[in-house]
């Protein structure tokens, strides 16, 4: 698919405006069809309340939201035959199910195999035909039934009951290592550095010191590939991971821009992976407490990567290659240590209870094989 931005016109340019205009984002299409300044700022609105980045260009990810958000439940039959559903109205369900104490897995909007068996629950147990397909009858029986689970939102709780009952330890637990791009892919360059070679060095560091305390790690890639962000995404599903850890760097075309953020699951409207929250911000809290890095906080987003994992996932943008000052401390090994430190620290952290949870920037590797 190509990119449509302001300045373009043509029928691709008309199927935006009208989906815009459905929901409520733009007053009117122009006529003929222009990709002009309010259509811009209708595109950068959605992306924004959507969690993706909001440049004002329609790509495949604004695109496929775009058509995902005019989607209400009843507007068409929904189950795992052919090929995968995806938008607003399997997140309807989703939330439906989950209110009537059903567990679909995280509300991302993706019909899938935990969503299957959450709806045939649901049939089985109130006498219709368990075929996965929710159709007129299932779609009637949702109307009537009250809420179930309360006080909470129910995968939160489910989250959060899920992460306690895993334990302390970190032995034994399987975290997927995610460096970024890769292969003929080196992501964003300046300064000679290239940001697929720091998240190989980064990834390797880090792994060394999950393997030291007992950790199973999966790394996505090799230095020799670049898979899909589907394709990494699935890995971590298959090799049923507690956590997953995307490593990435930024760049800008200002000279001036640094800093790191961390990036979790999060529609902009609400829905979120509560776990993956907490995680990104002990990440966050880390590596800002152990470095001199600017702090770009904490963001919700619903990139492919973090929406189709199934376990807690966050993704490290660690500086900026194209600012000279982030650029000079992501080159120096030292520094890489320390962020991998950092990280380790931060995953340890997710599993402490409260009273055992030491204070931002004190834990040290040293310290992980007392707990």
């Amino acid at each position: 698919m190509l990119l449509f931005r302001r300045g373009d016109s043509g029928p691709a340019v008309a199927e935006v405006q009208v989906a815009l205009v459905h929901l409520g984002l733009l007053p009117a299409a122009p006529e003929p069809a222009l990709f002009d300044e309010q259509t811009d700022s209708a595109v950068r609105e959605f992306q924004q309340n959507r969690g993706l980045v909001a440049d004002g260009i329609v790509g495949p990810e604004t695109y496929a939201a775009l058509q995902a958000a005019r989607l209400s439940l009843g507007d068409r039959l929904l189950s795992l035959a052919g090929k995968m559903y995806v938008g607003d109205d399997v997140a309807a369900l989703q939330e439906r199910l989950a209110e009537l104490g059903f567990d679909t897995g995280r509300v991302d909007g993706v019909f899938g195999v935990r969503t299957e068996a959450a709806l045939k629950g649901l049939q089985r147990e109130y006498g219709l035909v368990s075929d996965g397909v929710c159709g007129p009858s299932t779609l009637r029986a949702l109307k009537q039934l009250g809420r179930l689970v309360v006080g909470g939102r129910p995968q939160a709780l489910r989250e959060s009951e899920a992460l306690h009952r895993s334990g302390v330890a970190l032995a034994g637990k399987v975290v997927v290592i995610d460096p970024g791009h890769g292969g003929p892919d080196r992501g964003a360059t300046a300064h000679g550095l290239e940001e697929a070679a720091i998240a190989e060095d980064l990834a390797a560091r880090l792994e060394g010191r999950l393997t030291a305390v007992g950790v199973r790690t999966v790394v996505t890639r090799g230095a020799d590939s670049c898979p899909t962000d589907g394709e990494r995404a699935g890995l971590a599903n298959e090799a049923r991971a507690d956590l997953l850890v995307s490593l990435h760097v930024d760049r800008s075309d200002s000279p001036q821009c640094h800093g790191v953020a961390t990036y979790h699951f999060g529609t902009g409207t609400g829905t979120t992976s509560t776990v993956g929250e907490h995680f990104a911000s002990l990440v966050q809290r880390e590596v800002v407490a152990r470095t001199d890095l600017l702090d770009c906080r904490v963001h919700a987003k619903t990139w492919q990567l973090l929406r189709l994992t199934q376990m807690p996932a966050v993704r490290l943008e660690l500086g900026h290659v194209s600012h000279a000052g982030d650029a000079a401390r992501l080159a120096g090994p030292a520094f890489r240590d320390t962020v991998a430190e950092a990280l380790l620290v931060a995953i340890q952290r997710l599993y402490l209870p409260a009273d055992l949870d030491p204070p931002t920037g004190v834990l040290r590797l040293p310290d992980l094989a007392h707990l």
